[in-house]
């Protein structure tokens, strides 16, 4: 069983959280305007409609823009260093936070084409991360 953080699930993020769980990456989209955004909140935050809608995301994404972090945040991340950390370009629009895992993660570029995976963490919690498109060892 993983020792990193497990999420603090809230009333916003829960149905996010439960996708996740399942391996189902789950974005907002307003029924409104139509806007389909990350992270999770009650508003829209294209035209302020509480009419949102929970849907699947495709997990397939591209790289905005990435960071390697060498230095640990907390003890349980020590054994992870180094890792990148990165800006994804969700295919539906949004742009989401997640590590790279897998093979070929400190090779990352912007640009290279990224699938979403999922980290287990504690009990029952995952976690959508990502690799990179054609990295061998990806899942």
């Amino acid at each position: 069983m993983s020792q990193l953080p497990i999420p603090i699930v809230n009333p916003d993020s829960q149905a996010y959280w439960d996708g996740a769980r399942e391996e189902r990456l789950m974005i907002r989209q307003c029924k409104s305007c139509g806007v389909k955004h990350f992270l999770p909140r009650y508003l829209c935050p294209a035209c302020w409609s509480t009419d949102l809608e929970w849907i699947a995301a495709s997990g397939r994404g591209t790289v905005h823009s990435y960071t390697v972090i060498r230095r640990a945040p907390l003890p349980e991340f020590n054994d992870l260093v180094p890792y990148v950390v990165a800006l994804v370009d969700l295919e539906e629009g949004p742009r989401m936070m997640a590590n790279i895992l897998g093979e070929g993660a400190l090779d990352t570029r912007i640009g290279d084409a990224v699938d979403v995976c999922y980290q287990a963490r504690g009990e029952t919690a995952k976690v959508p991360q990502f690799t990179r498109r054609g990295a061998q060892g990806n899942n």
